[in-house]
């Protein structure tokens, strides 16, 4: 069994706003079907293992850029926009956080049923991840999520995270059905982290887990480089705010280039026949960089944050505004599609290909404090919120601690 990557977040307590959960389970199911629609369910599977591409989403979708929380909300909100649609995308998200992962088991096996996979064999997979991250793997992490997403053609991917008190961090481990043979005779490839403990990470922990014990044989003969290698950790800073350090500001400097520079945004404009503002331009290509980028463009999740702020006002305040406008254009064009009109669709594969040659040519990157700036000045007039401006504090959907 092969782990895909892991990813070191703080851990942050709180609450993801109605307003902002009902927005981003549309977004969210959005770019999937747009992933889905171009690439495949194993595809979108294969993003979902990528912790960088994981957490690019839910910057883009407005969440906080570094927080443990990230995780639950994402989770939730495809939960949400993608389970009713499932029949038709071929998709199914189980599980979730605390009781939510504990019904994984039944949900996968009801899954099974209207598919006619084996669910049995799904469940002992979800098991065995679990039992394996948490309990074959002494590095300090206690996992409180499990979430399972599952393609009609029986593939997965599994993307839990556990808490670690002390330190304050959580850690998110991302797994990929695409490497797995067996459990007991394919040797865990990515059991690896910062050491929270005293003492060296410790692999058999947990005599119960049988055949999670067995699988993890091999893991105690491999080389720690062998293993270090095969995996992909990304570990979040501790502070809050928004650095220049964290965003490659070359191409943070094509989008807002693509935005603002009249020649570049009106041919942008051309190519996604639209009547765009420059703001709302910005978000798009953000967002057509999810939907079309390779793995190596998501180095640094913390630039797609550049698209809808974040709910805690880093790097600025969420504007609604532009999330809507956005939401407006994408869901437009994926109901064209469905229709057989793909060109609205296909604009989102150019405007990505042109953001991409507008970076080769611009030598310069962003000006990143009079970036920020700009967008918390123009905040007010695209409805910019956070959680300490919501009108209704009661009307709160708590998705994470």
């Amino acid at each position: 069994m092969k782990r895909s990557g892991t990813a070191d977040l703080p851990l942050h307590g709180g609450r993801v706003p109605l307003w902002l959960a009902e927005r981003m389970t549309r977004l969210g199911t959005a770019i999937s079907e747009c992933v889905v629609h171009h690439y495949g369910p194993p595809e979108f599977l294969s993003r979902l293992s990528d912790p960088y591409w994981f957490q690019a989403l839910g910057c883009v979708m407005g969440m906080d850029w570094h927080s443990s929380g990230i995780t639950t909300s994402v989770l939730s909100a495809l939960k949400r926009g993608l389970n009713p649609r499932s029949h038709e995308l071929g998709i199914y998200v189980c599980g979730g956080r605390g009781r939510s992962s504990r019904r994984t088991p039944d949900e996968l096996r009801r899954v099974a049923w209207r598919t006619g996979f084996d669910g049995e064999k799904l469940v002992r997979a979800s098991r065995l991840a679990a039992r394996v991250d948490n309990n074959a793997i002494d590095d300090g992490f206690q996992l409180y999520l499990h979430g399972f997403v599952v393609s009609t053609k029986g593939d997965w991917a599994i993307v839990q995270q556990g808490l670690n008190d002390t330190t304050g961090y959580a850690r998110r481990y991302h797994w990929h059905s695409a490497s797995v043979r067996d459990f007991v005779t394919e040797p865990h490839s990515g059991i690896v982290g910062d050491s929270i403990a005293t003492h060296d990470i410790m692999n058999l922990v947990d005599r119960r887990a049988r055949l999670a014990q067995q699988a993890m044989v091999g893991i105690a003969q491999e080389h720690p480089e062998k293993t270090l290698h095969d995996i992909r950790p990304l570990r979040m800073p501790a502070h809050h705010d928004v650095k220049a350090g964290n965003v490659d500001l070359k191409r943070l400097g094509a989008v807002l280039a693509l935005a603002y520079e009249r020649d570049l945004h009106d041919f942008a404009e051309l190519l996604l026949v639209e009547k765009l503002g420059p703001r709302t331009l910005q978000s798009l290509a953000l967002i057509a960089e999810v939907v079309h980028g390779t793995p190596s463009r998501f180095a640094d999740p913390a630039r797609f944050s550049f698209a809808h702020g974040g709910k805690d006002g880093h790097p600025f305040p969420v504007p609604l505004k532009t999330y809507d406008e956005s939401l407006v254009v994408l869901r437009r064009s994926l109901d064209a599609a469905r229709l057989g009109h793909t060109e609205k669709l296909e604009a989102f594969r150019r405007l990505d290909s042109f953001t991409r040659n507008i970076e080769q040519q611009l030598a310069p990157g962003a000006d990143f404090k009079k970036a920020v700036a700009h967008e918390r000045r123009i905040s007010p007039s695209l409805g910019g919120r956070t959680v300490n401006t919501s009108a209704k504090r009661n009307a709160q959907l708590t998705l994470f601690s």
